[in-house]
């Protein structure tokens, strides 16, 4: 059976890939599908080590394998970048400390080199595993100073040919430039991937909406398939961007019950809120 993917990219940081994707892994293994999260490469402060080893993995990914009901996996976020200061980060591949580097460095010479070839094993290996795979972006697709070399995003996303939900956080404002804005500035080649739009921590009447909406759509010929309220959680965030302190402490294995508990009312608001159908029939194909 051929494996179904799906990527969630964002107009921005912060916009709600990590949580998208734990919600979208936790509805599609309550409907009995062999799911799993994947994110190529991460860069985060919040860590999870693997159970028993030494390794790590960045802590959203874990918790997007909890709402698949299934272990954390290495391959799941096969490079994890540890920042230190001064523009430097700690690399880890597959959850094994590799090497420190500069921006620059890492990506001049490591990401095309031998980051992108490493990342395309580990999907291929998990891909073998699972009946879908739920992989998410990195910042924007649409950083144009580094789109050569942006192997978490549309690189990635063309090489293995996953379908695109561009998310927007309409909370910090500028949400429909920053939609038009995005599929603009993508080559052809990987706007086209894109198949669907989701609004994310929308307060208020969502009716008022509805003018920008059907002008965006006519602009870039692309649907929107939900509009998710702003919802009150308690899970933590992806990493220290993020304005709201986690409530609950890092180490998430000693908080699993509660942890689920909050994974599974969250995926709930959100299953009813996008058009789940649509992205089963049309995009998840």
């Amino acid at each position: 059976m051929k494996t179904k993917l799906l990527m969630i990219q964002g107009t921005s940081s912060g916009a709600g890939k990590s949580l998208i994707v734990t919600a979208l892994c936790r509805i599609l293994s309550d409907k009995g599908y062999r799911v799993a999260p994947f994110k190529s490469q991460n860069m985060s402060s919040f860590i999870f080590n693997i159970n028993n080893t030494d390794k790590i993995i960045a802590q959203a990914q874990a918790i997007q394998a909890m709402g698949a009901r299934i272990k954390p996996d290495v391959r799941m976020n096969p490079i994890l970048l540890k920042p230190t200061g001064n523009y430097e980060s700690e690399v880890y591949l597959y959850g094994n400390f590799y090497l420190k580097m500069k921006a620059n460095e890492y990506y001049t010479n490591f990401v095309l080199n031998q980051g992108f070839k490493l990342v395309l094993d580990a999907f291929k290996s998990l891909k073998k595993d699972n009946e879908v795979i739920i992989l998410e972006g990195a910042g924007s697709p649409a950083e144009i100073n580094i789109l050569k070399y942006d192997i978490a995003n549309m690189l990635l996303a063309k090489e293995i040919k996953a379908p695109v939900i561009l998310v927007a956080d309409i909370e910090r404002g500028g949400s429909f430039a920053s939609i038009l804005g995005t599929i603009t500035l993508l080559k052809p080649n990987y706007s086209k991937l894109i198949k669907g739009i989701l609004l994310n921590k929308f307060l208020g009447d969502k009716h008022i909406l509805f003018p920008a909406i059907k002008k965006i759509e006519r602009h870039t010929k692309k649907p929107f398939l939900g509009i998710i309220p702003k919802i009150d959680h308690n899970i933590p965030s992806e990493d220290s961007l993020d304005s709201k302190m986690d409530r609950i402490t890092n180490n998430i294995s000693d908080n699993s019950k509660e942890l689920n508990s909050e994974i599974d009312k969250f995926s709930k608001i959100i299953e009813t809120v996008i058009d789940i159908e649509y992205i089963l029939r049309k995009i998840l194909k």
